[in-house]
């Protein structure tokens, strides 16, 4: 992975320009949430009498909630549907959360000053709307302009649509935002809707991915690198 230092001075040496709004992930992107489904997979499979491992869990990152419900499904063996996995993971993951919030290291200060700047952003994320709620409430009020959840796509990510909605809904497009992510599969979406993509890993590796350009951390970044670091991005073919 490129030095994020070395990133941060070039971006600076650079177009200053800012984004017409940021399109965020939110689990393993703005909040480390991550640990959470983790624990919660844990949690469910084996009051069910099935096995989870680790592997599999981290195949899970990033994906709609029910592609990951038929993943649980399909490995641990055990017998629930596919709603049942949801709710009984979503139940999990948003009790966790209302205890405690925790933030990824520079994102909220960067999320304030885009606020303070005037540029939009909005939450992209595969979580549905109960669990986005939860932590977009805790902050302050405007921090998001749109929230677009799993539970209100046809298709989840890596599919485009999450993105092409948040950047139709804002009202700009595609190619005139930056998203940041944690994953491949949600680099993906956002590469594949046309919108240049800040990917910072964090549970799972990120491969170099055509229109998106890897970070080590959203710590000192600026809403003025963003352009910048992105354009630095290898270009889709």
């Amino acid at each position: 992975m490129t030095d994020p230092d070395t990133l941060l001075r070039e971006a600076r040496l650079g177009d200053d320009q800012l984004p017409a709004a940021v399109l965020w992930d939110m689990d393993g992107t703005l909040v480390d949430t991550e640990p959470y489904w983790m624990a919660a997979e844990f949690d469910l499979v084996e009051a069910n009498g099935g096995v989870w491992t680790e592997e599999f869990a981290h195949e899970l990152v990033g994906n709609a909630l029910e592609v990951s419900a038929q993943i649980i499904i399909d490995r641990s063996g055990i017998d629930l549907s596919v709603a049942e996995v949801v709710d009984g993971l979503i139940g999990q993951v948003v009790a966790r959360v209302r205890q405690e919030i925790p933030w990824r290291p520079g994102a909220r200060e960067l999320l304030a000053e885009l606020t303070g700047l005037g540029v939009p952003s909005a939450l992209v994320t595969m979580s549905w709307r109960s669990l986005a709620d939860a932590v977009v409430t805790t902050l302050p009020e405007g921090s998001f302009a749109v929230l677009v959840t799993g539970d209100e796509v046809v298709h989840g990510k890596p599919h485009p649509e999450p993105y092409l909605t948040a950047a139709r809904r804002l009202g700009v497009e595609p190619g005139d935002c930056v998203a940041i992510e944690d994953s491949p599969t949600g680099v993906r979406s956002a590469t594949a809707a046309g919108v240049p993509t800040l990917a910072v890993p964090h549970i799972v590796p990120i491969p170099q991915i055509a229109g998106s350009m890897r970070i080590g951390s959203l710590v000192g970044v600026t809403a003025a690198d963003l352009t910048a670091l992105t354009g630095a991005a290898p270009a889709v073919p």
